[in-house]
């Protein structure tokens, strides 16, 4: 480790900010290959949280927070998009019939 890295008590903040949207990349590039809608319901909703985190992060420009608050917002969309098109579960279907739920 550097001096700087020492005399800075938000660098550790500041790499782990990095590395989540470095992870969020990789997630948006296992979900334009996975096919199955539970999976892909799921990891927007993942995306999309982390792009709302990464939207908080003072590390990154106002401009990019901007850019990630909008990103978030329409991987937030996709995830509400792929959750009304998919079919309850058979527990939600036999909950339902019961009149549980």
């Amino acid at each position: 480790m550097t001096t700087e890295t020492h005399s800075d008590p938000l660098a550790p903040l500041h790499e782990a900010s990095r590395a989540l949207w470095l992870a969020t990349l990789s997630l948006m590039a296992a979900f334009m290959q996975t096919q199955a809608p539970a999976h892909r319901v799921l990891m927007a909703r993942r995306i999309a949280r982390n792009f709302e985190t990464l939207h908080q992060q003072e590390c990154f420009s106002p401009d990019c927070r901007r850019r990630f608050a909008r990103l978030g917002a329409r991987w937030q969309a996709q995830a509400d998009r792929l959750h009304a098109g998919t079919a309850p579960s058979r527990w939600t279907t036999l909950l339902h019939r019961l009149g549980l739920r």
